[in-house]
């Protein structure tokens, strides 16, 4: 993609105005408790605390609107205490420009790095850079300081208060999670009556499974509708692709067909009901058509074999969701021993060990996070030099708009960079042409602070841009209710915000971290995890008495975890303006679905798992013994770009084919399998190999890519 189709994508995405169900109780609550600590403040008679408390309920109130499965009042606390730091340490440092440049850059530094933790950890090492920047420009004194890190703290320990008294749908977002997982499966349902093969995204499964972890305390008080549902939607979807499938399942055509059709829609019928119930904390409601289907015929089309099993196995899941989901939202009933069984949350002490272990394992040269963390470090230590040296005056407003747009990806710093300054554009228009020709006083300025600050809350999943426009009213009011930089001309503040977002986007075109020239290594790891799923699958058909379900499960969650980090490279790399370097997104796409498929087909043979007194197969014993030898070689091949080869392990299926008369579901998912890897060498033959001399040495070795 050529530098100038990418800048128009990323304009267009930034400036894409979203949909969504808005949340305006949530909104309100957020709203509220800036307003309670402004008027607090002002009614104490010292506007410019009221500024410090107001940014820290604002920093707070910001971060619980964010995709996180933690308890709201915790991420509050979170922020308000990070925020808290940062400016106590930014007022000790502002007296000298050396020594709070250093700060800055060393801060920034490590804000950047907050974002191998996560995206929730990345937002507030954002937010306390961005607090900083604008409250140290507040005159006082070391105690002084102290008080406006104290009410910063106060800021956020009220909208956690907030959040605790007046709860907005308790436990929403794990029933979100759930019902999200049932209502996608439901949808899969349903194309797989169209498509015996169709894809499935196993994110909302693994969205609900994160969803899923308690601590011992939120387990005690979890509703019932949360106990079961997610365990039955995981063994679901393996079932509804056993049936489907025309290899394992029912035939492609005739009437089992048309039954295993049936079937399917009457499963996304039940699936939608159960998420609809889990959703809204109501009882199930079922259409007796939908029942009708699910019963088995005394007459009529009926499966046979796989089919069969799999058909019944179906049934009996169905019932058991719409038995555990419509049990009453209160029950007095005691829990039995499976359902106290829940995934462990670590405490927020725990997490630190995790935490530095994760920003050891960025701390590469090679690493797009470090890059980030370096490149976000620079880019506001020369905004903040340079907004110092030109004659505007607060000249604070070019780093703040710099790391508030910077990510760690090309896509998202292009595109909010864009969205922010048409943003910050309209709200310091809007917010400065208020103030200069209105004079507000400072309760007025605080009244118009809360409604653009409620407005954000609202409008805060709709778009950057939006976003933006309320953010940088609500500082504009905010320092005219202080009395400092509301006197600033808006075409000071968007030069400067102009200035930010021009070095944003220069700095990631000078010190880029490309996600392009990691797609084969990502690829590969994709391949090895869905290697050990399928080899801990076919180790159970070689020896069924040692059954290990549970490395059939870590396997399998290791295969997504590999799915899901090709697909967010694969997103990021469709956006960059660099060379492929030897895998072109056609080939990205086939590669993919290539493997979509192989854990498909293992998924499928992991619903006909052999019962413990089953026999041994000599034939899958020698084709996971053929497998694990080829994986290492082929994990290889695709990192280097070498020609994969399956003939071996063909041979070995050719004879296990030869020996098996009874063409079990084993033997046929293997070919499956074959044919899903040779589908893999096909779409990575397509592309240039290292030894060719097709591709130079130079691209080749460049840690960064080439850009056209």
């Amino acid at each position: 993609m050529t530098w100038s189709r990418a800048l128009k994508k990323a304009a267009r995405s930034g400036l894409t105005i979203e949909r969504t169900k808005l949340t305006p109780l949530i909104a309100l609550r957020g709203a509220a408790g800036v307003a309670l600590v402004i008027g607090l403040c002002l009614w104490r008679g010292d506007p410019t605390l009221a500024v410090s408390s107001a940014f820290g309920a604002y920093a707070s109130g910001i971060v619980t609107f964010q995709r996180s499965m933690r308890p709201r009042p915790v991420l509050a606390l979170a922020v308000a205490g990070a925020l808290a730091l940062s400016t106590f340490l930014g007022y000790l440092a502002a007296a000298r420009l050396v020594s709070f440049v250093l700060l800055l850059a060393g801060w920034t530094l490590l804000a950047g790095m907050a974002w191998a933790i996560g995206p929730v950890a990345g937002l507030i090492g954002t937010q306390t850079v961005a607090i900083m920047l604008v409250t140290v420009t507040l005159p006082t004194s070391v105690l002084g300081a102290l008080e406006h890190a104290a009410l910063m703290f106060f800021g956020g320990l009220v909208q956690a208060a907030l959040i605790m008294v007046f709860p907005v749908r308790p436990w929403g977002v794990q029933r979100d999670a759930l019902a999200d997982a049932l209502a996608d499966e439901a949808d899969y349902a349903r194309r797989l009556r169209h498509d015996p093969v169709a894809p499935f995204d196993p994110s909302p499964l693994m969205d609900a499974r994160l969803a899923s972890a308690l601590t011992p305390r939120q387990a005690r008080r979890r509703p019932v509708q949360l106990h079961g549902p997610r365990g039955l939607a995981e063994r679901v979807r393996p079932v509804l692709a056993s049936l489907a499938d025309p290899v394992v399942g029912a035939p492609l055509e005739g009437p089992e067909r048309d039954r295993a059709r049936d079937l399917l829609g009457a499963a996304a019928t039940v699936l939608d009901a159960v998420a609809h119930a889990v959703r809204h904390a109501r009882p199930v409601r079922l259409p007796p058509e939908a029942m009708a289907v699910l019963e088995v015929p005394a007459t009529g089309p009926m499966l046979h074999g796989a089919a069969r099993r799999s058909a019944y196995r179906l049934i009996s899941l169905l019932a058991d969701a719409v038995e555990l989901t419509d049990e009453p939202v209160r029950s007095t009933r005691p829990t039995t021993e499976a359902e106290r069984g829940h995934l462990l949350r670590p405490s927020v002490p725990r997490l630190v060990p995790g935490a530095l272990r994760s920003l050891h394992r960025e701390a590469r040269w090679s690493s797009h996070i470090l890059r980030h963390a370096l490149r976000v470090s620079a880019v506001a230590t020369a905004g903040y030099l340079l907004g110092t040296v030109l004659p505007f005056g607060h000249g604070y407003w070019a780093p703040l708009a710099s790391v508030m747009v910077m990510r760690p990806d090309f896509a998202q710093t292009y595109s909010r960079g864009i969205a922010r300054f048409i943003g910050t554009l309209v709200g310091v228009t809007v917010a400065g042409a208020l103030m200069a020709l209105a004079h507000p006083g400072s309760y007025v300025s605080g009244g118009l602070a809360v409604v653009s600050v409620g407005l954000m809350y609202l409008l805060m999943r709709t778009g950057v841009s939006v976003t933006s426009a309320c953010g940088a009213a609500y500082v504009v009011f905010l320092l005219g209710l202080a009395g400092a930089g509301w006197e600033q001309t808006v075409q000071e503040r968007v030069v400067l915000t102009l200035l930010g977002g021009l070095l944003a986007m220069l700095s990631y075109a000078l010190f880029p971290a490309w996600e392009t020239p990691k797609l084969r290594d990502r690829l590969a790891a994709w391949l090895e995890a869905n290697g050990r799923y399928a080899l801990a699958v076919f180790d159970l058909y070689a020896t069924p008495a040692e059954r290990r379900p549970r490395q059939i499960r870590d396997a399998l969650l290791d295969s997504r975890a590999a799915r899901a980090a090709w697909e967010e490279s694969e997103a990021r790399a469709e956006k960059e303006p660099v060379r492929h370097r030897g895998l072109s997104p056609a080939s990205a796409k086939a590669a993919g679905a290539a493997l979509a498929t192989m854990g498909r087909v293992t998924m499928i043979l992991e619903v006909h798992l052999p019962e413990r007194d089953a026999a041994a197969s000599p034939g899958a014993t020698a084709f996971a013994f053929e497998l694990r030898a080829c994986l290492e070689e082929a994990t290889r091949a695709v990192r280097e770009r070498d020609a994969l080869n399956w003939s071996e392990l063909r041979a070995v299926w050719e004879r296990w084919d030869a020996e098996d008369e009874s063409r079990g579901v084993a033997l046929r998912v293997a070919d499956l399998q074959l044919d899903a890897l040779d589908d893999l060498a096909e779409a990575l033959s397509r592309e240039p190999r290292a030894d060719d001399g097709s591709d130079d040495g130079a691209d080749r070795d460049a840690p960064d890519g080439g850009s056209r």
